[in-house]
């Protein structure tokens, strides 16, 4: 599985919406991402995980 790296654009309830550097929008759940995700977060998805960068 590929490494991919998103910013968290809004969220919105429950769910944070985010853009891939490739242009790719994903929506998911916060009790997934790590603590301390917010809007303009940057994370990495890889091996399963997510992963706060900043």
């Amino acid at each position: 599985m590929e490494s991919a790296y998103y910013t968290v654009t809004s969220i919105n309830g429950d769910y944070a919406y985010m853009t891939s550097d490739d242009g790719v929008e994903n929506q998911v759940a916060m009790f997934l991402l790590p603590e301390g995700a917010d809007v303009g977060s940057r994370l990495l998805w890889e091996n399963f995980t997510w992963r706060l960068l900043s």
